[in-house]
């Protein structure tokens, strides 16, 4: 008798054993030498023996390189070690906001590094990637956080909301510059949805509430979440200090992650995201999930929503047709206008330009998120570069690919001491 691993233990994303160390890494071509400090990047990788039950439910481990004057010092990897065991008690029901699996993304704010799940609480690591432990701000942090918080790159502030099964099922929450919570606000809402991310425009939040609902039948396994074709859609602008809430009705759909949402003159907000339709999603959540043989079905193509205000109404079109993910900008102009927005779909980056033409860069091999570092003193929005951990589609090989974010051309190839499985999301953290 023989079984079948399932997808997400099989192939690129299945995880490595161990945590190791390298230095003095192989480089071809060459780094910038305004490139000094660390790349980051969050994944699952389920511990030796383990199966989560889903993709996105395995351990969180972070692969990190640094880079330091035009050389690439070292690469490390670490598993988040967070506190294993219930999420929820079956007595009382209730949540152990610090257990956590972590493993979705990693950010800097206010000098800390957190690594993020959007159900539980976030985990500080150090530049070391050693653990320091939970993070709740000091008690102020009830809820769960979300693995996409935005930062206001004009205040500093951190936006971030946390999700639940049970009300209040939506709760927004502000960081200070320096690190202190300093907001919390319920966030009326109609039901518990799997709201993995959302934006924030000069003036507003911009929440996504989508028919992906928890689902009581699934509790117990590894994601209860399923799609709802009775829930609606509806896209809800809010003032950033939790006044004005107001709901648009929209297309079914759903989203995974966000571009970017800006204002115009008007007072009209226009969003930038990956959709998702009904079919796609079923077929994405079978592929990272636990259903043999599920294959991705394409559509999730970069969609763009303008909602007016003075209207009450919302125009949505898709921006192209390419099967893409892990829309990225330039975090420095988040909730502004911006004519760039970076992808990934296949062994492609593709760099969508607001004033022309998308351009398109094979790379040959699978690319993870392209993450945009600004060179310093620039003054063009894609004066820069981009960075993604790729994998040759034998997964016998990982390089950090550093790419003109002008050109999309290769600067140079860090060589990896290992295979990086697939993972989520990377941040660049600025010596």
């Amino acid at each position: 008798m023989t079984t079948t691993a399932p997808g997400y233990l099989t192939g690129l994303r299945a995880p490595v054993a161990d945590e190791i160390g390298a230095v003095d890494l192989k480089v071809t071509g060459t780094l910038p030498a305004e490139l000094n400090g660390r790349y980051f990047r969050n994944g699952p990788n389920p511990l030796p023996g383990a199966d989560p039950g889903h993709w996105f439910a395995g351990a969180g481990m972070v692969h990190g390189v640094r880079l330091r004057d035009g050389r690439a010092e070292w690469y490390r990897n670490r598993w988040v070690e967070t506190k294993r065991g219930r999420y929820v008690d079956p007595e009382t029901g209730r949540v152990d906001l610090d257990v956590s699996t972590a493993n979705t993304s990693v950010i800097r704010h206010a000098g800390r590094i957190l690594a993020l799940v959007e159900s539980s609480h976030p985990y500080e690591l150090t530049p070391e990637l050693d653990t320091v432990g939970p993070v709740d701000f000091g008690g102020r942090l009830t809820t769960a956080m979300t693995a996409h918080p935005k930062e206001d790159p004009v205040t500093g502030e951190l936006h971030l909301f946390g999700y639940a099964f049970r009300p209040p099922f939506l709760t927004y929450h502000r960081i200070s510059a320096s690190g202190e919570l300093i907001h919390t606000s319920t966030v009326e809402g109609p039901g518990a949805t799997m709201m993995h991310d959302f934006a924030i425009t000069a003036n507003h939040v911009v929440w996504l509430d989508l028919p992906v609902v928890f689902d009581m039948e699934k509790v117990g396994k590894a994601l209860p979440f399923s799609w709802s074709d009775a829930y609606g859609a509806r896209i809800g602008l809010m003032r950033h200090d939790g006044t004005g809430l107001r709901w648009f009705d929209v297309e079914p759909g759903y989203v995974f992650h966000v571009g970017n949402a800006f204002e115009d003159e008007l007072g009209r907000v226009t969003l930038e995201a990956v959709r998702y339709t009904r079919e796609s999603f079923a077929g994405i959540w079978g592929y990272v999930g636990a259903v043999p043989n599920s294959a991705r079905h394409h559509g999730s193509v970069l969609h763009r929503w303008t909602v007016d205000p003075a209207t009450g109404t919302v125009t949505e079109t898709d921006l192209d047709d390419r099967d893409v993910e892990f829309p990225s900008i330039d975090e420095g102009r988040t909730g502004r206008p911006t004519r760039y927005l970076y992808a990934v779909t296949g062994g492609e980056i593709v760099k969508y330009d607001a004033e022309g033409a998308a351009s398109v860069r094979d790379l040959g091999v699978v690319p993870g998120e392209a993450e945009f570092v600004p060179r310093p003193g620039a003054t063009a929005e894609d004066d820069g570069w981009l960075l993604s951990i790729v994998t040759d589609r034998e997964g016998s090989g990982s390089d950090l690919l550093v790419l003109d974010a002008a050109s999309l051309e290769t600067v140079a190839a860090v060589h990896l001491p290992r295979r990086v499985p697939m993972g989520f999301h990377g941040t660049w953290i600025n010596d």
